[in-house]
């Protein structure tokens, strides 16, 4: 069997590369047997016990079966480390990150079998703002304030929305980047999950919304003739 993994943050800085290609798997071929392969032809990964395997865009189990053709992805912990539990998700999970955001990932991670809809927002560096060319962007948090903000935005969003524990239950995770964002990159990305719809597209709005207004995290951008910080602060 053939499988390509997909790496990311310190999995892929470790490996030099995003993605690694393997021959001459066996057939029969779990999650724990493949991080055991990997941990055997790249010892440079170092301790694969924690990192957690998806299949797709889905969480899976050391025990899941794979099979050619498969995707799959190796996850280090996030940030924080903290378990995506339905309890953090309801309340609103949000993360500073200063790798490269992976949209699929975050709404894998909002996902659950009670819930019939995930709506997200992906926020991208633009190659050209009020008519200049862009190179990048730099943002700037004031982090000791950015996750109590963000979760005063997360209650307003359950109480105007009337959000509860039932048909109109969310789990919401909100990501943002600081440091050097290149264009064409994810700046921000928003993943909400909802038994419907509806709910689903206004959560996404709000959070998107007030996120702008009020969250205490600046970009500057870069030119091939100077720089300039933005008025919004997102």
């Amino acid at each position: 069997m053939r499988l390509e993994v997909q790496l990311f943050a310190s999995l892929r800085e470790r490996a030099g590369r995003s993605v690694i290609t393997l021959d001459d798997l066996p057939e029969a071929l779990d999650v724990a047997g493949l991080k055991r392969e990997l941990a055997r032809r790249h010892p440079e990964l170092g301790d694969l016990s924690v990192v957690r395997g998806v299949v797709g865009t889905d969480y899976v189990s050391e025990t899941t079966a794979l099979k050619t053709g498969d995707k799959v992805a190796l996850l280090p912990q996030v940030s924080g480390g903290e378990p995506d539990s339905a309890a953090v998700l309801a309340r609103g999970l949000f993360e500073l990150c200063r790798e490269r955001l992976e949209p699929a990932l975050a709404q894998a991670r909002v996902a659950d079998p009670l819930c019939g809809a995930i709506c997200s927002f992906t926020g991208t560096t633009r190659a050209e703002n009020r008519g200049r060319s862009v190179l990048r962007l730099e943002y700037e948090a004031f982090d000791a304030m950015t996750a109590p903000e963000m979760a005063r935005i997360f209650e307003r969003c359950r109480r105007e929305l009337e959000a509860d524990d039932g048909a109109r239950a969310l789990r919401m995770l909100v990501q943002h980047r600081v440091g050097t964002v290149a264009v064409g990159e994810p700046s921000v990305v928003i993943a909400v999950a909802s038994p419907h719809r509806d709910l689903d597209f206004r959560a996404c709005r709000f959070l998107i919304d007030e996120l702008k207004q009020s969250l205490p995290i600046w970009k500057k951008e870069l030119y091939p003739d100077g720089q300039h910080w933005i008025g919004e602060r997102s």
